[in-house]
């Protein structure tokens, strides 16, 4: 199952990418309208992308009036992002976006790296969502966090249906000449083709933590089906397409086709098969 990022494509501007993809995810939604961070927002690494949007978004009340209607049109399964600054910003939007039966899951978005953090922890976060919304609740977690699979194992128990791992690192990126940070904010969400070995370890620790028993969607740095396959093979069940979408808008069906093919020529007939694959004790 292939999805993308979510902040990585506007299905709104580019609705037949949208439906290349089979989960759409949308934009962080917050409680009310947030204007983002100073500009410049992007800027070029070596390795991979620095951005720092800063949860731009125009308030729930507004996304369900103008935005969902229009989502809703695209004809596909879709997912909303979250956001806020406590548990209670977090429930209200999720009940307010939970009561469209369109919505087919809620992404708590607990990890940005370019707002302050939650003043609540992620457990809580998540136990007052699902006190509000019977939706399925993936938690989105931070590469930061010191133990990521303890945090995992408690979103799990407070109510959270699964995990998507990973949100983007901090990182700073320098002008050549002035020395001074290319982003207005300084500091920026880093992501790219070295995000892969960060993403790769928490899938793994999160599916050993997890005994393999929720679905996790893993993100980060991929960029063809082989990478995707060893998602899939640390524990993902699904995989999101990021920084790649801004080069090339025909990565959705490709990374599938190359997916495909590359679990058939390693003994799986569908890729799905390979979950958890890297966990299993070699023979011999």
């Amino acid at each position: 199952m292939i999805l993308n990022a979510s902040g990585c494509l506007d299905a709104l501007t580019a609705p037949r990418v949208a439906r290349s993809l089979d989960i759409y995810v949308a934009k962080t939604i917050t409680p009310e309208p947030m204007s983002g961070n100073p500009q410049p927002r992007l800027a070029e690494t070596d390795f991979g992308l620095l951005n720092s949007i800063g949860l731009q978004n125009p308030g729930v009340e507004s996304f369900c009036a103008e935005i969902l209607p229009r989502l809703e049109e695209l004809g596909m399964p879709f997912w909303i992002s979250v956001g806020g600054a406590n548990a209670a910003d977090y429930a209200r939007v999720c009940e307010r976006i939970g009561e469209r039966e369109s919505v087919s899951a809620l992404e708590l978005n607990l990890s940005c790296p370019n707002v302050d953090p939650a003043a609540a922890g992620a457990a809580e976060i998540v136990a007052a969502c699902r006190a509000v919304s019977d939706k399925p609740l993936y938690a989105k977690l931070s590469p930061h966090l010191p133990d990521v699979a303890e945090v995992a194992t408690g979103v799990i128990e407070a109510g959270a249906s699964g995990l998507t791992l990973v949100n983007s690192l901090r990182g700073l990126v320098l002008d050549e000449w002035t020395l001074e940070p290319r982003l207005g904010r300084g500091v920026g969400g880093y992501s790219g083709a070295a995000m892969r070995p960060v993403a790769l370890a928490a899938v793994y620790l999160c599916y050993e933590a997890t005994k393999g028993a929720v679905p996790i969607v893993g993100v980060g740095g991929v960029q063809n089906g082989k990478q995707a396959l060893d998602l899939i093979a640390a524990g993902a069940s699904a995989v999101a397409l990021g920084s790649v979408l801004f080069g090339d808008l025909e990565a959705p069906e490709r990374v599938r086709t190359e997916l495909e093919q590359e679990a058939l020529a390693r003994g799986f007939e569908r890729p799905g098969e390979a979950r958890g694959a890297a966990h299993r004790p070699s023979a011999g």
